[in-house]
């Protein structure tokens, strides 16, 4: 089987990895953190002068919200600043499918009245005035929520979803919504009557999904960071597509209110750093005692967690083949992996030759798809005929299920995961795997073979990531290099043990210091 976007012979540039881990000598201060001695100190706000910083749109979210701490930037001015690159450049990558300009410049003007009123910066939460786009999956209050269908109502929310309740009060400024896949069933988004979201490395290809707009918004400049959702590989596989970074919590970590899906989806963020995504982690991780699935507490703060290296010797493991028969990965997905292997050998880390025990791919795949109808089926439309027709099938069948199958599935499900987990322990610290068996493929890849063909034809996308929601272990997608005959992004993906997240952050932080990717900037955009 022929994957979407590969070719033979291909081969990634990834020059810089060829530097070995500089586990002897002093590394580099990561980006977007202070000098160690004052770490979570900020520096007393000198006399308001708006405008004495140049606003570059690709600064991580933690330097811009230190900007606005340190008065050199007001948070109207960044909001402005984004507001134009959006203008500019989402109508060839629709990444946004609603604006609210008006709110988007009042909540910044609040913001900045709250920078003068404040007498200590210490007063302002992490990311005071820093702007973020919500992904078209959950409420903000007075805005609608589509679902990425046409079929949905445009009745505006009353209340905004607790994921973005804790945005506010971390202090981000909504900068409107991004567009999604339909339900966030496929990873991708292409709709006929919603628009096509495009990779700024390549227009023609797909930026991956189903957080689509999120990743591109990031990537383009057109955001600092910007909310996303995992159910499959939403937040991974945007960020490989778009050269970004992506971390889908263990399940339970972030909760969002009703569990849809028997958890296999979370909320997170993608972003341009490591340690953004570790701050917005520290914001979004919350303790909830009515909570299905709830972390051990305390667990501290990823962002501090950040400061200590992994430890030395870690058991790496790799994943490259195909979960399912007849994919096949892409050479350059591969090489990815092969090259993080050595940096990581490199660093001290112990790379092991042991199995992660999988289950049957049909049986895991045919539970997988069963509770994720149904999880799906559940979302309230005003128009189900103008539903795109492979969600159609998908909802038909979720009706047609009965309580035993589901049942049934659930307990497979579980299973599963306890043996994968334990495998996992048992064998591994850390497994590497491509976050993606393809390259970002050509926009319009899907089309051909009846209305399932979205996601028959998209699965080599995801199969990699969603093995991850069904066992509810954390992963991150990190940008390692680029597919030198096409210069698109290759992405690779970390995975540790439940609640390991700080353990994942961190060797993503030493890659991040090995191979500097908050710097790239794709050719739309620029």
């Amino acid at each position: 089987m022929r994957t979407p976007g590969s070719r033979p012979g291909v081969g990634v540039a990834m020059s810089q990895m060829a530097a070995a881990a500089r586990s002897d000598s002093a590394a580099p201060m990561k980006p977007g953190y202070e000098d160690p001695a004052t770490f979570l100190q900020y520096p007393s706000a000198p006399a308001p002068q708006p405008g004495s910083m140049t606003i570059d749109p690709f600064t991580p979210a933690l330097d811009l919200a230190a900007a606005i701490r340190r008065r050199e930037v007001s948070p109207v001015e960044v909001a402005d600043c984004y507001l134009d690159r959006i203008d500019a450049l989402d109508p060839t990558l629709d990444a946004f499918c609603h604006r609210a300009d008006e709110d988007v410049r009042k909540a910044a003007s609040a913001a900045a009245d709250a920078v003068v009123r404040a007498d200590s910066v210490d007063d302002l939460p992490p990311f005071h005035g820093v702007p973020l786009p919500v992904k078209d999956l959950v409420h903000v209050a007075g805005w609608p929520t589509s679902y990425g269908s046409a079929g949905a109502s445009r009745t505006p929310a009353d209340a905004s979803s607790p994921v973005v309740q804790r945005f506010l009060e971390a202090g981000f400024v909504l900068l409107g919504k991004t567009t999604t896949s339909e339900f966030g069933a496929v990873p991708f988004t292409e709709n006929e009557t919603l628009g096509i979201t495009r990779n700024p490395w390549d227009p023609d290809r797909t930026p991956g999904g189903s957080s689509s707009g999120a990743g591109v918004a990031v990537a383009a400049g057109m955001a600092p960071i910007a909310h996303a959702e995992d159910g499959g590989g939403s937040i991974r596989v945007p960020a490989s597509c778009t050269g970004l970074v992506g971390l889908k919590p263990t399940r339970g970590r972030i909760t969002n209110g009703t569990v849809l899906v028997e958890g296999f989806a979370t909320s997170g963020v993608v972003t341009r750093t490591v340690a953004d995504t570790a701050a917005a982690l520290d914001v979004l991780a919350r303790h909830d005692p009515g909570a299905w699935w709830s972390p051990p507490t305390p667990w501290g703060s990823f962002r501090l967690s950040m400061r200590t290296p992994a430890p030395r010797g870690l058991r790496v493991g790799a994943l490259t083949g195909s979960p399912i028969e007849g994919i096949d990965v892409d050479p350059a997905c591969v090489a990815a992996v092969s090259a993080i292997l050595r940096a990581l050998e490199s660093a001290g880390h112990c790379p092991v030759d042991q199995t992660l025990p999988l289950p049957p791919a049909e049986e895991l795949l045919g539970a997988f798809t069963t509770i994720w109808n149904i999880g799906a089926a559940g979302i309230p439309l005003a128009d189900p005929d103008r539903v795109e027709p492979h969600n159609r099938v998908l909802r038909e069948e979720a009706r047609a299920t009965d309580s035993w199958t589901y049942a049934e599935a659930v307990q497979h499900t579980q299973v599963f995961s306890r043996r994968i987990v334990e495998g996992f322990v048992a064998g591994f610290d850390l497994l590497v795997t491509p976050t993606m068996a393809c390259l970002p493929p050509p926009v319009g890849f899907w089309r051909g073979g009846g209305a399932l063909s979205p996601l028959l034809n998209s699965y080599p996308m995801a199969v990699f990531t969603s093995l991850f929601n069904v066992t509810g272990m954390p992963a991150i997608s990190v940008p390692v290099g680029f597919d030198e005959a096409t210069g698109l992004p290759v992405g690779v993906q970390l995975v540790a043990a439940p609640w390991r997240e700080d353990l994942l952050l961190q060797v993503a932080g030493l890659l991040e210091v090995e191979l500097p990717w908050a710097g790239r900037r794709p050719p739309v955009g620029v």
